[in-house]
């Protein structure tokens, strides 16, 4: 494979089907990590008005979440479903993808890593991510990251900028659903995929691509 070969994971922490498609992406990095650089890029799903209590979608939510368990084989953690009852937790994209920016400046090669963990945070524990603190027992599987620096950088409007560039970033792209995942063979960027798909039909993509 070349030098450059490099697949771009493009994600909302807030997306459940991307909770549902963390299972590939660790399936592929487990592969190809040996051969291709993993990147982590942030959507920006939920901003704007579109903040909100989660019990304003709760009627979809109560749905989607079984079909991406079926289709997956995800679990949605009892906590997650609570909270979804309970309904008052917001959901907002801001936060986490701030926290993806400070987490790929400590330790950029775990970023898939990371993002796996805050889905599991949200949909499996119900932590809500609008809050600092709740990031401290996230960080206990990263001891590589300055926890003290990383908390500092949560709240610090140069990380927010860092971030809302991150989300123009993924305009640029034209990506308007997650996940959706780019291969870039240091040439060309292709989309390998928009929406879910299952391990095997993605790893021959990329085989297609890379080869």
């Amino acid at each position: 494979m070349k030098d450059q070969a490099e697949l771009i994971y493009i994600y909302d922490a807030l997306c459940g089907w991307c909770y549902g498609f963390s299972p590939v992406m660790q399936q592929l990095q487990d592969r190809y990590a040996s051969d291709i650089k993993f990147s982590v890029l942030s959507g920006g799903m939920i901003l704007g008005d579109r903040v909100g209590p989660i019990g304003e979608v709760a009627p979809y939510i109560k749905t989607a979440y079984r079909e991406v368990e079926q289709r997956t084989g995800v679990v949605f953690g009892q906590a997650f479903l609570e909270v979804l009852d309970e309904g008052s937790q917001v959901f907002s994209s801001r936060l986490p993808g701030i926290a993806m920016t400070a987490f790929r400046i400590h330790n950029r090669d775990r970023t898939l890593d990371f993002a796996h963990h805050l889905q599991w945070g949200i949909y499996h524990e119900g932590l809500d991510l609008n809050k600092p603190e709740n990031y401290r027992p996230l960080l206990k599987a990263f001891p590589s990251v300055d926890e003290a620096q990383f908390m500092s950088q949560l709240t610090d409007e140069l990380y927010w900028r860092k971030t809302q560039e991150e989300f123009g970033m993924v305009q640029q792209f034209g990506v308007r659903g997650f996940p959706t995942l780019l291969a870039y063979d240091g040439e060309k960027t292709y989309r390998l995929t928009s929406g879910y798909r299952p391990y095997g039909d993605v790893a021959g993509l990329v085989e297609q691509v890379f080869g």
